[in-house]
């Protein structure tokens, strides 16, 4: 996806989001009925994003959620960045690559992007703040969300981001001794056992 290590941004938001949506209709297109999305980190992040400007899925699973532009737009040198990415967005030209020194679990990374791309994903009231997707889905589904106790989201806003959700009586908050790394493997013996209760297996 485009917020991989190898690609650091290379598409705007939008693009990722089409990229799920074809995967979920080609499922559908071959039969299956029941898809759901999940994904870890910034892949999480995009499961809630999807829910709310695509919302197709029938179920969510976002592990150990990250990415916080809000958060991360109070980071001075971030707020220049993203700042001069919407302006050049603003005038047209958005295909001007910007630099950013991005923020990923407290650790600093240098990337260069179109600041189409960059504005995307860290405009702090964009479609990265999982708070404002959390409570624009599209339609109530179920949501396995879990997250770990040494994450730097589970004293933060985790919780905060879980309750905006649309209320569904299968939805489950599964809290871990874990961090933020090794969450969707502790976690997915239950993750199978709560998807195989939502297609009656």
């Amino acid at each position: 996806m485009p917020w991989s290590r190898h690609r650091l941004y290379d598409r705007p938001y939008a693009d990722a989001l089409a990229q799920i949506q074809s995967t979920v209709l080609a499922l559908r297109q071959s039969g299956i009925q029941w898809v759901a999305v999940g994904g870890q980190s910034f892949g999480a992040n995009a499961t809630l994003a999807y829910m709310a400007q695509v919302g197709d899925a029938d179920a969510v699973l976002p592990m150990a959620p990250g990415h916080v532009p809000e958060v991360f737009d109070q980071v001075p040198d971030v707020r220049r960045s993203v700042d001069a990415a919407r302006q050049l967005v603003q005038s047209g030209q958005g295909d001007t690559l910007i630099e950013m020194n991005d923020i990923n679990q407290g650790q600093r990374r240098p990337i260069k992007t179109t600041a189409t791309a960059l504005w995307s994903y860290f405009n702090p009231q964009g479609w990265g703040n999982m708070g404002l997707s959390a409570a624009a889905f599209r339609k109530p589904v179920p949501v396995f969300w879990a997250i770990g106790k040494q994450d730097m989201l589970y004293p933060s806003a985790s919780a905060a981001i879980y309750q905006k959700l649309p209320p569904h009586p299968d939805s489950r908050y599964l809290v871990l001794n874990a961090n933020h790394a090794n969450t969707p493997e502790l976690a997915a013996d239950e993750a199978v056992q709560w998807i195989w209760g939502r297609i009656g297996r």
